[in-house]
């Protein structure tokens, strides 16, 4: 066995014997993830309260400290998912989500460690209140209005949770109700109603269409009746007199055919009888 090799071996040793003695004497190196805040705090050797440090936003860390540890909490937006079976106003039983997205304030990790109940702030802070919400705004309606006022209901709720956070690190970024599952007679009710409101649409065309073509015809007509007007205007006696003296003449150049004239009226206008010379 070389001396080098021995060196070697010895180094490595000694390297992990520091690392206990660190570890033993309670040397730490807390980290804080991206998109996290972490809350730093004391921890005593033997006995005593852990005591607030320091604060630290990811990605980062605090270095080899003595007895420094670390509590992180997700800052980013999160969704919380709510399952309800409830009944509406007329005691129908409904099945539905609603889904809460939340995010907290950058900078108020170290009340939401100690006031809040740090990892646990939402099941601390809000759940309870999101889902009372939703139950007083769903069980104010009949199961089939529930159906058609769903984005109504997360409006509603959403305003209301705004208020109630205005003064905590909670930021309300959306609220959604998922699609309520009625009982058969209602989602029956809800597909007729749709049917009932395309009908509707359909026939409004229609009869769109209809006053449109009856406003066409009515316009025709008063350029029928205005062509008419004019025409009975212009048609005096003394024009049809000029305009069967020239029918007469033009009449009078055919060599197949004799024409009688038979005058009738003071006017002279005739009566024209054609006879074949064939």
């Amino acid at each position: 066995m070389s001396k080098r090799y021995v060196i070697e071996e010895l180094i490595v040793v000694i390297i992990i014997i520091i690392s206990l003695i660190v570890a033993g004497c309670g040397y730490t190196n807390p980290m804080t993830p991206a998109g996290y805040e972490g809350y730093l705090y004391k921890k005593p050797y033997m006995v005593g309260k852990k005591e607030f440090y320091n604060i630290q936003i990811g990605q980062t860390s605090a270095g080899l400290s003595w007895r420094l540890f670390v509590i992180n909490i997700d800052m980013r937006p999160v969704t919380k998912d709510e399952g309800f079976e409830l009944l509406s106003k007329d005691q129908l039983k409904l099945h539905f989500k609603a889904h809460l997205i939340v995010s907290l304030k950058s900078g108020t990790i170290k009340d939401i460690v100690e006031k809040y109940g740090s990892e646990k702030w939402y099941e601390r802070n809000l759940q309870q209140i999101f889902r009372a919400e939703i139950y007083n705004e769903v069980t104010k309606y009949n199961a089939f209005d529930c159906v058609e006022k769903r984005e109504e209901i997360g409006r509603i709720v959403f305003e209301k949770l705004i208020k109630e956070c205005k003064d905590t690190p909670f930021i309300i970024k959306t609220v959604v109700i998922g699609n309520i599952s009625p009982p058969e007679a209602v989602a029956k009710a809800v597909e007729e109603k749709l049917k009932a409101d395309q009908e509707l649409v359909r026939k409004d065309k229609m009869i769109q269409i209809a006053k449109k073509e009856a406003e066409i015809r009515i316009e025709e007509a008063k350029g029928i009746a205005e062509s008419q007007r004019i025409i009975n205007s212009t048609l005096t006696q003394n024009y049809l007199q000029h305009e069967s003296i020239k029918t007469q003449e033009k009449l009078a150049g055919s060599p197949n055919t004799t024409f009688i004239y038979i005058p009738v009226g003071q006017n002279g206008i005739p009566i024209v009888n054609s006879i074949s010379n064939k």
